[in-house]
């Protein structure tokens, strides 16, 4: 049977069996949403390890498929780790050891209710919203966070040369492109960054999962911290995906070009599957298929 699309109290739920099941899983938070839902954070490691990566899924809400894709690793770790096993030749007691992995398998939780459930009758900023849906309340493409902020827009890089091309093209907000009145304005956005510093000197890499298209993105306006085009090659190997360059407005304000032009930071987005988005819930399994060996092998690349 096709497995469904989850929703935030879904995955909530099952990140709490999972974390109550097994020893392996820390289940935490990083913060809140602007409609007050707690941001999930899974932690993969032991307490001691001195290097640790990032897996980032659902800045947008239509590419709610990408949570689904990380709770299947999560899952897939832990019941290896329990069993003394091994993925794609390694042997997760060991990683568990050796290396953090922080997973954020939803950082926009109210878009994802938006789309699946439409608007609260107590949301307050509901006759807003529709306004900035254009007047319609279906949602099924709707991509932004709760006030009609873009996230993957919302990061400090390149963002003035941006609010320029917003001007130019009166993109406001509403369902998607739109920045948001500064960077890290949002409390999705703000909450990550501020996780993200807290972890810089352990933190060795990032991949943020996005669809669709199955291309890798590793650089930001052709610049990238040493040894990315090398990581690149590899996660394209592993994959089957194509190395690309981001292009008109999807250059500007993006979680991996903020962490490559302000952080150094080797920062890879995956734009997993093909399609129109959402996705259908029958790629899950392709596209899970396709990046599960990337995400046990990720870690160790640095």
């Amino acid at each position: 049977m096709q497995e469904k699309e989850l929703n935030y109290k879904e995955l909530v739920e099952i990140l709490n069996e999972l974390s109550t099941k097994y020893e392996c899983v820390d289940f935490s938070y990083i913060g809140t949403t602007l409609l007050n839902r707690s941001i999930p954070l899974i932690t993969l490691g032991d307490k001691g390890a001195q290097k640790s990566v990032l897996y980032v899924g659902v800045h947008h809400a239509s590419e709610n498929i990408c949570a689904s894709s990380l709770l299947r690793f999560i899952k897939d770790y832990a019941f290896a780790y329990e069993r003394f096993g091994q993925v794609a030749q390694i042997n997760i007691r060991y990683l568990y050891k050796m290396r953090k992995i922080f997973i954020v398998p939803m950082l926009n939780p109210d878009g994802v209710e938006y789309r699946l459930n439409g608007l609260a009758p107590e949301n307050p900023i509901k006759d807003r919203v529709i306004a900035y849906n254009g007047g319609n309340e279906d949602f099924t493409h709707w991509n932004s966070n709760a006030r009609g902020v873009d996230l993957n827009h919302n990061y400090d890089a390149f963002f003035e040369e941006y609010k320029q091309i917003e001007k130019e093209r009166e993109i406001y907000a509403g369902k998607t492109k739109y920045s948001g009145e500064y960077p890290e304005s949002e409390p999705e956005t703000s909450s990550l960054c501020n996780f993200i510093r807290f972890n810089l000197d352990t933190l060795d890499g990032v991949l943020s999962l996005h669809t669709q298209g199955e291309e890798i993105y590793y650089s930001s306006r052709g610049e990238a911290p040493p040894k990315s085009l090398h990581i690149a090659k590899i996660i394209s190997r592993l994959t089957g995906y194509t190395l690309a360059e981001p292009t008109d407005t999807a250059s500007y304000g993006g979680l991996t070009d903020w962490l490559i032009t302000k952080l150094d930071k080797p920062a890879f987005t995956l734009e997993c599957g093909r399609g129109e988005n959402p996705l259908p819930m029958r790629n899950l399994t392709d596209i899970y298929t396709r990046i599960k060996e990337l995400l046990f092998t990720f870690p160790i690349l640095f």
